[in-house]
């Protein structure tokens, strides 16, 4: 099969060998697949991960109860047998492997091997690329899923990228009072038009007024800037991920009792149920579109700044 693969850089393999599903798995035809913001981490050195990338996908189940039906698939494969799974919390299984980013090939391929239990059936309403931001809607979809947002509450969400917008969306369902700060003016009239308040970086802020902050910037000086927002005792939701080794003074956070909330993986059914209802709009996100075999090309477009969504065009 055609592949993406990360070693030392990344190269399109034309023979890779098809996956061998492990007990409890299938393989799924991989109709269309995502680039997000971690891919491009992992290309920088970001988990040490090898293989093959990409985590958001939909396509065909070749076997199983869903076989021959459209499916997308959850990413933290996990034991089911440890402590950890047994709480409940078998996204943070410590035997897991995750789609593309730890020790599991990915989704920029012709095949993947996911766990059967991991795969939702994609309603037949939902074309393909819109049902491939299933799994960034539900990462959105986790904030809500882990602290109490009310109509009153202040959000700032820093970042006016792919996942910023979707987690605004999501956010501004809730509250009242959501507001995108972001480097880019054309990504932020994106954001306009759906009717979500928006700022430049640039623009005078209001310092240690936000009730949360959320940092969807894919920079290490995400944080430090939520510090200078978020009101004593305040949350912060941390949604980014970033190669390398970050330095921040921690004290700002004992002294104002700031709370930090890491954010990742979330509710699938959720995300389908939003977009089969057109809660989240993620047609506007659509920058490109590549075939697989020009998957190199597509990554590095990935990384301009004025692109939001890039998709490959698998099967």
């Amino acid at each position: 099969m055609r592949a993406l693969v990360l070693d030392d850089r990344v190269t399109l393999q034309e023979s890779r060998p098809s996956p061998n599903p492990r007990e409890g798995e299938v393989l799924v035809r991989v109709n269309c697949a995502g680039i997000c913001e971690t891919d491009l981490q992992l290309i920088k050195g970001y988990m040490g991960f090898r293989g093959v990338l990409g985590h958001e996908f939909v396509g065909v189940a070749e076997s199983g109860p869903l076989a021959g039906r459209r499916v997308v698939g959850e990413i933290n494969c996990a034991c089911w047998t440890c402590d950890t799974c047994r709480r409940g919390l078998h996204t943070h299984c410590p035997n897991r492997t995750v789609l593309g980013i730890l020790n599991h090939d990915g989704a920029f391929a012709d095949l993947i091997a996911v766990p059967q239990r991991n795969l939702h059936e994609v309603p037949e309403s939902l074309a393909d690329e819109i049902a491939v931001f299933t799994e960034p809607v539900a990462a959105a979809f986790q904030i809500p899923a882990q602290i109490a947002i009310r109509a009153q509450d202040r959000i700032i969400v820093l970042g006016d990228g792919r996942l910023g917008n979707l987690c605004a969306q999501v956010l501004a369902r809730r509250s009242d009072h959501v507001l995108v700060i972001g480097k880019h003016r054309e990504k932020l009239a994106l954001l306009a038009s759906l009717g979500i308040a928006t700022a430049h970086l640039s623009d005078p802020l209001d310092d240690r007024s936000a009730d949360i902050v959320v940092d969807c910037t894919g920079s290490d000086t995400g944080l430090p800037t939520a510090l200078r927002l978020v009101r004593p005792r305040g949350t912060i939701v941390l949604k980014t991920t970033v190669a390398g080794t970050q330095t921040l003074a921690w004290a700002p956070f004992v002294i104002d009792e700031v709370t930090l909330v890491g954010s990742r993986c979330g509710p699938f059914d959720q995300a389908l149920a939003a977009l089969e209802k057109g809660e989240v709009n993620v047609q506007p996100l659509i920058s490109e579109r590549f075939d697989l075999a020009k998957g190199i090309e597509a990554l590095e477009r990935a990384q301009a700044k004025s692109v939001l969504k890039v998709l490959l065009e698998i099967s």
